[in-house]
């Protein structure tokens, strides 16, 4: 098993809550888990997490976590 920290961002907060101040929840995941892996542990549907970082660099879905790896999961973002 790993450890991840994991925060969820902008419309995605209302998946969790009970987020304390930092907005960070550990989790424990299995050794070969993804970053779509997260997803249904907070409910989040996939099609909502557009961008994903990993120790404040983007990566892709599909990138098998590791231990201590600290996460920001985003929706698509608009701006003008």
């Amino acid at each position: 098993m790993i450890k991840v920290e994991v925060r969820l961002y902008a419309t995605l907060r209302r998946y969790y809550p009970e987020a304390g101040a930092d907005g960070a929840a550990v989790l424990e995941m299995a050794e070969g888990a993804t970053l779509t892996d997260l997803l249904p542990r907070f409910g989040v549907p996939r099609e909502e997490a557009k961008i994903f970082f990993v120790n404040n660099r983007q990566q892709g879905d599909d990138y098998l976590l590791r231990d201590g790896d600290r996460v920001a999961i985003f929706p698509l973002v608009a701006g003008g």
